[in-house]
């Protein structure tokens, strides 16, 4: 029982109490791993990560089609249709005996929006099912990043569009390797040697695109700038399970056909939700990974913070601001919070909020220095006229009051005459709260 209490208070506290920049060499690298899977198990469970990707893939299933009429028209224009057309026989859709059914519904859709009644609607709601499921993923992606803003418009617009123009050449890129390799091994006798590895060449190349296609949506998709190496390992990881997932949903469908061919028309369909439900679940985790790796130190002393005291909130606010001052005074260049959190073996998050606090209230302002890219921070008054008092008064008045429309009168009295005492009195400690009645 000790030790089931030991481990929880390791999870809970201990391991958030060593900060990442006082770790080094494997230390750091193993409490990093830890961290980062605590923090995905936590972020699955609290943002709902199986609830998002059910609602994906039920407006994955309603905009597919349309989708693929985008692509299909797009490759037309450029006169690879058929490439297009080829790739969805040998995928995954193969040996569901669904390609044509599909091709047939994506050739009506596109008939639709070419004729629609009223000039261009068939292809407004053409742009409209498409642009609703892709604006939906990057909601998904900004929750977990904790973005409140999207994109504008415009941008949206320009991103998907971008996306449709990529999806094509990805795909010709991918069938083209297999022809590229081949003739290479043909044409170099260096290369003959290890035709038997033809196809693991190929197999490896499309692993690296899937790669780069999951490395893409991590770093582009969030309202937000995520580091190369945030997005890097969980690309890797979860374009291979992607793949893998693919085979063995391949090899489930062809299994079943062979084993009944009744059973096998019915099982394509719900193994191809089950299929795009772990896909939209597999990116989402890896989005999550992606982000609690590149705010690792943002969580740090998380449960001490919740129960940290007034005073020694203040007492941090204080310093913080001394350091600042001291800075500026030594015409020294300008701290950023991340260099004040790991000069001082303090959490980013707490540096961050007192640092906005002392923003908000008027005594510090933010600066831009070319040579660092985060923001920097200076006093925003003389520094001779920043007292102690000043500095708690300020965050004390910081926020609304007398708010309450059921304010009683003795409650309102009772708040004029502790403001009245408070400011005839250097300390409240010489108030007594009977000095509070009228």
């Amino acid at each position: 029982m000790a030790k089931r209490q030991d481990i929880k208070r390791f999870i809970q506290y201990d391991l958030w109490r060593r900060t990442s920049h006082e770790l080094k060499g494997r230390k750091r690298i193993g409490f990093g791993v830890l961290k980062t899977i605590i923090l995905v198990i936590r972020g699955f469970s609290s943002k709902q990560l199986n609830m998002t990707a059910n609602a994906l893939t039920y407006n994955l299933v309603f905009a597919i089609v349309p989708i693929l009429a985008m692509v299909l028209a797009i490759a037309k224009g450029f006169g690879f249709a058929d490439v297009i057309e080829s790739q969805l026989e040998h995928s995954f859709f193969a040996g569901t005996n669904l390609v044509p059914t599909i091709m047939d519904m994506v050739d009506r859709y596109l008939a639709t929006a070419q004729g629609g009644t009223f000039l261009g609607i068939g292809l407004l709601i053409l742009i409209w099912a498409v642009y609703s499921f892709f604006r939906n993923v990057e909601q998904a992606f900004n929750a977990i990043w904790d973005v409140k803003q999207s994109r504008s418009i415009v941008r949206q617009l320009t991103t998907y569009i971008a996306v449709l123009f990529l999806v094509p050449v990805l795909v010709i890129v991918s069938s083209g390797m297999s022809l590229v390799v081949h003739s290479m091994i043909e044409a170099i006798p260096l290369f003959a040697k290890v035709s038997q590895w033809h196809g693991l060449i190929v197999r490896m190349i499309q692993f690296v695109l899937v790669w780069l296609i999951f490395l893409w949506m991590y770093m582009a998709i969030p309202n937000t700038r995520v580091h190369f190496r945030s997005a890097v390992f969980p690309a890797v990881l979860m374009g291979t399970l992607f793949q893998l997932l693919q085979m063995f949903s391949m090899y489930v469908i062809v299994f079943l056909s062979r084993t009944s061919i009744v059973y096998g028309v019915f099982a394509a369909i719900p193994i191809i939700m089950m299929w795009l439900q772990w896909t939209c679940l597999l990116i989402l985790i890896g989005a999550e990974m992606s982000f609690a790796i590149q705010n690792n130190e943002q969580f740090e002393y998380e449960k001490d913070l919740e129960k940290m005291s007034r005073r020694y909130k203040d007492f941090l606010t204080l310093y913080l601001l001394h350091k600042i001052i001291r800075c500026f005074e030594n015409d020294e260049s300008p701290y950023t919070a991340l260099e004040l959190a790991h000069e001082n073996n303090l959490p980013i998050r707490l540096v961050t909020n007192l640092l906005n606090r002392l923003e908000e209230v008027g005594l510090l302002r933010t600066v831009y220095v070319e040579q660092k890219e985060e923001r920097t921070y200076q006093p925003a008054l003389d520094t001779h006229k920043i007292t102690v008092g000043m500095v708690v008064e300020r965050i004390d008045k910081q926020g609304t009051e007398e708010f309450l429309r059921g304010a009683t009168p003795e409650m309102q009295a009772f708040w004029k005459r502790y403001m009245q005492l408070k400011d005839e009195h250097n300390s409240l400690k010489l108030i007594r709260i009977d000095e509070l009645e009228l």
